[in-house]
């Protein structure tokens, strides 16, 4: 397996390039440096320590940095930091700041900054729910703070002085390095957010260290952001002004692209083939680190019916996914039947069986396991789905509710926003609900680390096992081994019905350049980026 290795030695980072805004040979630069991006629902915040959402984090990256950031292929590239070491036991890294970086409002960048806003992510206080992001960074004392065992000054971040900042971890985390691009990680200034409270992360009030300054945000309508004149590297910044535009409904969102009111979007369900022939050159196909499951709730709040591994596994056979990648989606996509996406760097996909079986004998055993159960046509097993808004979400669920129905399951279909969606999910009060993990960095754990009984995990999957397959891959010489037996648990309990693994699947202005179409994370940087003449 490829796995991120450092040297023990210095690893200087100054050597390569902080990514930023370069023009190609032959480009020519629109006058109007503008960039309108689709969102599919309203931004629930624009705190990096309370953030969970890939739209969310899209924003994040414009308005804030972290250490590191990623270049146009996915690897770590200098963000705030200019360089570190690590130790040789693996447990400290020392990150050097550049003395350069500044707030939006003038004021420098330290390593307490970061302290900061690590430790406020790990403060019960905050409620973040992303504070199991940090545990799973393996940052001393992360896991007794977060249970409220700890004071948050005990966790193992400090501030050497203004421009160095060390880490101390409880374990060696081959992959730790690429978790502090992420937006729970980043800096934040505490005196802003101590002055004016909640309202900190509004337009006028937020104070960002990123490239852009937040400028408007009509939340479910628009957020708007311009160039920052304090970011450290301002003057390779090209493009002066972003709008990310919300719309629900993706073919609207088609009409407005083609009426030159958004730059990017998402392709809908179905359209590909025709939007590629139409438009070879604007339409894209490419992986897309993220999985597409419906989670079942076992928690004591979940439906006792639920509690039984073979009524769910019933339901995950009963899926013709071929159909719906094939038929509905028609972009690229593949049939999942596992949890992590195939294309995670160094992952080897684990064999299930479920997904070497026809879909006849899949559809046979789901009918002979739920007849078992006392469920027919005739005396239904009656579930509900909960889904966030999108004509995509909805045409899978009528599809999964036409394909159950034979079987004895009556499928209530049951459309909400995206914010009472995510809250009621974090509350456990669901059923089924329709839901996708993105990669929050280019390791497979990121996506095994979701149904740890101490992650983010809200379905309330709960194995030992489990955990402990986990604990062990941090320090294997093959994780591979312990990720595909955490593989096989899942295929065998059952808490997830895995659907397809993502494609990002785009239509993208062919004036528009630097976004990132080699990095199966997606993770764009505004700042990389610039309109040519069209």
């Amino acid at each position: 397996m490829t796995r991120f290795m450092i040297s023990t030695a210095l690893t200087c980072l100054l050597a390569l390039p902080a990514a930023a805004a370069t023009v190609a040979a032959g480009d020519e630069l629109a006058e109007t440096q503008q960039y309108n991006f689709w969102l599919l629902d309203a931004i629930k915040t624009t705190d990096p320590q309370k953030n969970t959402d890939v739209e969310g984090s899209d924003i994040l990256r414009q308005l804030f940095e972290g250490l590191m950031n990623e270049d146009q292929k996915g690897a770590m590239v200098p963000g705030v930091a200019t360089e570190y070491t690590e130790s040789d036991d693996g447990l400290t890294y020392t990150f050097k700041l550049r003395p350069e970086a500044k707030w939006s409002n003038g004021e420098p960048v330290t390593a307490q900054n970061f302290v900061d806003g690590w430790q406020r992510a790990v403060d019960p206080a905050t409620a973040s729910e992303y504070a199991w992001f940090m545990e799973l960074m393996n940052i001393t004392n992360a896991s007794e703070i977060v249970a409220g065992n700890a004071a948050p000054d005990t966790l193992g971040v400090k501030a050497v002085d203004d421009h160095t900042l060390e880490v101390t971890l409880t374990k060696p985390t081959p992959y730790f390095v690429k978790m502090v691009s992420h937006p729970t990680t980043f800096p934040v200034l505490k005196s802003v957010i101590d002055e004016k409270g909640d309202a900190w992360t509004q337009p006028g009030n937020l104070v960002g260290n990123g490239a852009y300054v937040l400028t408007g945000h009509n939340l479910g309508v628009d957020i708007t952001m311009e160039k920052n004149p304090e970011y450290w590297d301002a003057a390779n910044v090209v493009l002066d002004k972003l709008t990310g535009i919300t719309v629900n409904d993706q073919n609207i969102a088609l009409t407005r692209y083609e009426a030159g009111e958004l730059d990017r979007f998402q392709i809908p369900a179905g359209q590909y083939p025709r939007l590629k022939e139409q438009y070879p050159d604007q339409a894209i196909s490419l992986p897309y680190s993220c999985s597409y499951t419906y989670l079942i709730n076992v928690s004591d709040k979940g439906r006792e019916e639920l509690k039984d591994v073979n009524i769910r596994r019933a339901l995950a056979l009963g899926l013709d996914r071929d159909i719906i990648v094939n038929q509905v989606l028609q972009g690229g996509q593949k049939p999942a039947y596992n949890w992590t996406h195939w294309a995670m760097e160094g992952f080897e996909m684990p064999d299930i069986a479920m997904a070497s079986m026809s879909q006849a004998d899949r559809t046979a055993e789901a009918k002979q396991l739920l007849e078992a159960a006392g469920y027919t046509p005739d005396t239904p097993l009656n579930l509900t789905l909960n889904y966030n808004t999108s004509e995509d979400h909805k045409k899978i669920a009528v599809v999964a509710q036409q394909m159950w129905k034979p079987l004895g399951v009556n499928l209530t279909l049951n459309n909400m926003e995206w914010k009472v969606h995510t809250d009621r999910m974090q509350n456990q009060d669901f059923e089924l609900a329709r839901y996708a993990w993105c990669a929050d960095y280019n390791e497979a754990s990121t996506f095994t680390d979701y149904f740890r009984s101490t992650g983010k995990n809200e379905g309330k999957f709960n194995n030992a096992d489990y955990d402990k397959l986990l604990d062990e891959a941090v320090t294997s010489e093959n994780p591979n081994d312990q990720y595909k037996a955490a593989e096989a648990i899942l295929a065998a309990e059952q808490p997830l019905i895995p659907i397809y693994h993502y494609a990002k699947v785009d239509m993208i202005k062919p004036y528009v350049k630097g976004l990132p179409l080699e990095n199966v994370m997606q993770s764009w940087y505004a700042k990389d980026m610039y309109i040519t003449k069209h």
